[in-house]
C-alpha cells in the first residue's frame, strides 16, 4: 500500500492527545524500510504493510509543531536530510492502541530521530538535544500527557571507544529533569549491527546493561538487516514496533505522567 500524504490534513488544533510518545535516536528509529538505492539516487518505494497503515487516533507532531494524521515515513521533516521510510513508531503506536483496552483517546507520536548522529551529538545543550525537548515540552502545550520516549540509537557509537561506553544514563537524567517528569518510562532499543565499527558488542553491552529506574531495553538482535548490514527492513521494522509496545505495556501501563514543565 502506498500512501498519498496531500490525502492526511492538519488536525483541527482544538482535538489533544491523550498518550504522547517521544521518538528519538539516529536512522534506525526515523526509518529506512524500503528505501532504495544510493547516494542521491535513494528513494522509498512508498509500500506501507498493514501495521503501519494510518490511523485516526494516531496524530504526529510536525516540524512546525501541529499536529496531523500520522503516516509513514513520520520522520519526513525532521531527518530531512535524509531519506526516509518505515520505521517502528506507527507500529508501535497502533499495538498499544490495539492491545491496551484503556487506550481510546488520541496516540500522539513526537518525531526527533536524525540519521548517522553519535550519543555525544544529545548532550545537553547540543542542537539535537535542544530541539528535541523543546519539541516534546510544545507536543503538550494543548493537553495530553508524553508517557514515554522510545530510543532507538548506537551504531554511530560503534566507531570509538569512548562513544561506545555509552552515556544514555546521563541523556536520560536531562531529559527527565528539562521535562519536569522524573520517572519518565523509557524504552530503549539495543542495536543489531554498527556497519564497519568494531565496538558493537561494546555499545550492546552498554545498552542490555543499563540499570535505572523505568528504564526498559529492547533488543533487536535477530531482527532482518538490509543489504547495507547496519538498517533493519520494513518487516524488520514493524517486528520492533510490535516489541516497543509489549516492553511498554508490560511495564508501564500504571505510569501516570504529571504536567511537563
Amino acid at each position: 500500500m502506498a500512501t498519498d500524504p496531500e490525502k492526511f490534513p492538519t488536525v483541527d488544533p482544538t482535538k489533544t492527545t491523550d498518550r504522547i510518545f517521544i521518538l528519538s535516536g539516529q536512522s534506525n528509529m526515523s526509518g529506512r524500510g524500503g528505501v532504495t538505492g544510493h547516494g542521491p539516487h535513494k528513494k522509498w518505494d512508498a509500500i506501507v504493510p498493514p501495521e503501519c497503515r494510518p490511523d485516526p487516533q494516531i496524530l504526529r507532531f510536525t516540524a512546525h509543531l501541529h499536529w496531523e494524521q500520522a503516516h509513514e515515513p513520520l520522520h519526513r521533516d525532521i531527518d530531512s536530510k535524509k531519506t526516509c521510510g518505515v520505521g517502528p513508531g506507527m507500529a508501535f503506536a497502533r499495538a498499544v492502541r490495539a492491545q491496551d483496552p484503556e487506550c481510546t483517546g488520541y496516540v500522539g507520536l513526537v518525531p526527533c530521530a536524525v540519521g548517522g548522529t553519535a550519543i555525544r551529538e544529545w548532550g545537553r545543550g547540543s542542537h539535537l538535544y535542544e530541539i528535541m525537548v523543546r519539541r516534546a515540552r510544545e507536543s503538550v502545550r494543548r493537553g495530553g500527557r508524553i508517557e514515554g520516549l522510545i530510543w532507538y540509537q548506537g551504531e554511530s557509537d560503534s566507531y570509538t571507544r569512548e562513544d561506545a561506553e555509552g552515556k544514555m544514563e546521563e541523556l536520560v537524567k536531562n531529559v527527565r529533569a528539562d521535562l519536569g517528569l522524573p520517572l519518565l518510562p523509557i524504552v530503549q532499543v539495543a542495536i543489531v549491527s554498527g556497519g564497519d565499527g568494531a565496538y558493537v558488542e561494546m555499545v550492546r553491552e552498554s545498552q542490555l546493561g543499563m540499570c535505572a529506574e523505568n528504564v526498559v531495553c529492547v533488543d533487536a538482535k535477530g531482527l532482518n538487516l538490509k543489504e547495507d548490514n547496519l538498517h533493519l527492513t520494513t518487516e524488520a521494522q514493524v517486528k520492533l514496533g510490535g516489541m516497543l509496545a509489549d516492553a511498554y505495556l508490560k511495564n508501564f501501563t500504571s505510569y501516570s505522567a504529571p504536567g511537563c514543565t
